[in-house]
Formats: C-alpha cells, sequence, structure tokens
C-alpha cells in the first residue's frame, strides 16, 4: 500500500482539539459498560474496610443494598456479588444454601432494584474451609465431585433472582452441568457469564482478604490457566463456549490485554475484563504517595481493555469512574 507522506498527511490535524479528538475517538468509556463487585456478609450497618483495597469493604446486606443504590443512581447497570459466610466446611454448604448470604442479597436487591442486574459469583473457595474451588480428597482438588455443587449454587442464585450466574472455579466440564442444572429447574432464561480464561495470578493478592479465601494449603495452579499460556486461554474459551456460555471472561486485566484481543477476534461474544485487587491495589498506592494521578490512570487503564475488545468492564472503581465520566 503506497501513502502519501509528509507534508500532505499530517495526522496531529485531527488532534487538535478535545472536541475533535472526540469526534474520531475509536474507543470511548461509557457507565453502562460498569460491573461494580460488592462483598456481602451477614449483620447490620457493617462495613468493615480492607486494608490492601482502598474504598473496598465487607458490607452487609443492608448496606449492601446502601452502596448498590448509589452505584445505581450514578449509572452503574449491574453488580457481581461474592459471598462470605459465617462458618465453613468442607462441602461448601454455605455456597447453596437457599438462605445463604448471596441468596439474600440477591432476593433484596432485586425486591428494592428490580432494574439493577445482579450477576452472582459462583464458586466454593470462600465456603470450603480449606479454601479451594472444589472438594479436596488426599490433598487433590477433585473436579467431577466438585461440578455436582457449582451447578447445585447457581441454581439456587438463580431462585434467589440472580440475573447472572458467573462461575469462576475453573473446574472443567463447570459450564455444561450448570446450564443443565438450570435448564432442569426451569431457569432456561438465565445467561452464564463464564471466568473462561481465568489465569493462576499474583495479582488477586488482596482480593483474598477481602473474601478471606486465601487456600490453607498449596495453591490454585492446577486449575486456573498458568500466565505462560494464550493458546491454551483461547481453547478454555471455546470448551466453554460449546458448553454454553453466553458472555466469557478473562481475568485479570491490564496485564492480559492480548488474551481479551484474541478472545473477542475470535469468538465475538459479549467480553468481560475484571481488573482486579492487585491492580486497584496498585493505582491506589501509588495515587495516596501523589506519584500518579488517579483519575487519569484509572480511565486509561480502562480504555486500554476497550481497546482490546472489551463490553464489560467488572472494576472496584466503578462508582468514581461513572463520576468522573458524568464531568469530563
Amino acid at each position: 500500500m503506497n501513502l502519501p507522506g509528509f507534508p500532505v498527511v499530517r495526522p496531529r490535524r485531527l488532534r487538535t482539539s478535545p472536541a475533535l479528538r472526540r469526534l474520531v475517538a475509536e474507543n470511548s468509556l461509557n457507565v453502562s459498560q460498569l460491573v461494580l463487585p460488592l462483598f456481602a456478609r451477614s449483620g447490620k450497618k457493617l462495613r468493615r474496610p480492607v486494608a490492601a483495597m482502598p474504598g473496598v469493604f465487607q458490607l452487609s446486606p443492608d448496606e449492601i443494598l446502601r452502596e448498590a443504590t448509589t452505584a445505581h443512581a450514578l449509572g452503574v447497570s449491574a453488580v457481581l456479588l461474592f459471598g462470605i459466610p459465617d462458618k465453613k466446611d468442607e462441602k461448601a454448604s454455605g455456597a447453596y444454601a437457599k438462605n445463604g448470604i448471596v441468596q439474600q442479597v440477591v432476593r433484596l436487591l432485586k425486591q428494592e432494584l428490580p432494574s439493577l442486574l445482579v450477576i452472582t459469583d459462583v464458586c466454593l473457595c470462600e465456603y470450603m474451609s480449606h479454601g479451594h474451588c472444589g472438594i479436596v480428597h488426599g490433598g487433590k482438588i477433585l473436579n467431577d465431585p466438585s461440578l455436582k455443587l457449582l451447578a447445585r449454587t447457581a441454581a439456587s442464585h438463580a431462585e434467589a433472582g440472580a440475573d447472572i450466574v458467573a462461575p469462576s472455579d475453573m473446574m472443567d466440564g463447570r459450564v455444561r452441568a450448570i446450564r443443565a442444572e438450570l435448564d432442569n429447574e426451569g431457569f432456561f432464561n438465565t445467561p452464564i457469564m463464564s471466568y473462561a480464561a481465568k489465569f493462576a495470578s499474583a495479582f488477586y493478592g488482596p482480593f483474598r482478604e477481602v473474601a478471606e479465601s486465601a487456600p490453607s494449603f498449596g495453591d490454585r495452579r492446577s486449575y486456573q490457566m498458568d500466565a505462560a499460556n494464550g493458546n491454551e486461554a483461547l481453547r478454555e474459551v471455546a470448551l466453554d463456549v460449546q458448553e454454553g456460555a453466553d458472555m466469557v471472561m478473562v481475568k485479570p486485566g491490564i496485564a492480559y490485554l492480548d488474551i481479551v484481543h484474541r478472545v473477542k477476534k475470535e469468538f465475538g461474544l459479549p467480553t468481560a475484563v475484571y481488573a482486579v485487587s492487585g491492580e486497584h491495589a496498585m493505582i491506589k498506592a501509588a495515587a495516596a504517595n501523589g506519584w500518579i494521578d488517579e483519575r487519569a490512570v484509572t480511565l486509561e487503564s480502562l480504555l486500554a481493555m476497550r481497546r482490546a475488545g472489551a463490553d464489560i468492564l467488572i472494576t472496584y472503581a466503578a462508582m468514581d469512574v461513572a463520576k468522573w465520566l458524568k464531568t469530563s
């Protein structure tokens, strides 16, 4: 391709004013793309701060409602719920209990904020006494027996009123098992947002404090993905799509934009990216020290995810971003 060069072509012509830059922008941020993660535990008027994640709290149901109401008023259309149970065991019974903490909060939110999209994280780690995402026997995380518990958990969330269920465990075959259970229970129209390419990442560190989900032995590398592998990520996504995933997710975010781009290009499904706890903590810490502009860096990192192909942005900064977008 022969292209004319300087001085005929001057790319700077299209950068001369804010209005012109907005006119020709290839990607944009919109509040409707944001999902706010929230962490629920029992109690009343409880807002337990998380040291490693400034601005993030463990919240009682009434405080979750207050937080979600504020976010919704700002235009944030969806929340992603995690639960911290009062008791844990080796069968993760709190995950699928009819009156479990997530189930309680889902009912409350759908009663009080019916237009808010409520997405539930479907996993077992927060509810297991050992902190792993599946049943453990002889020091090994068992795949197939864990599927029944995951499917039961997803169905209990749908029964409570969840709009979308999001399995994050990375057990093989979980999407198929969940889809079958949802359909068997009559929840044909409940979509699955699969954590399809979830990597075993050091960026998750602060999350384990807020979710109280650190494994008591070993790590999660036998089921979460190796950070070195990109082609494997596409195979994982393909399997989840074949099994019935309606949306897919890449996690973490900023260090995995190549995966986001490849997933969106290959499959074309609605694609979510999770800007995880470590990303949030690093931006907050650097901003607190005056080293970076928190607003500018947060918006730029999310815009990079959009540029890579993300349709849905899961971020702890959702409410701040919603405010910033109103004033930009």
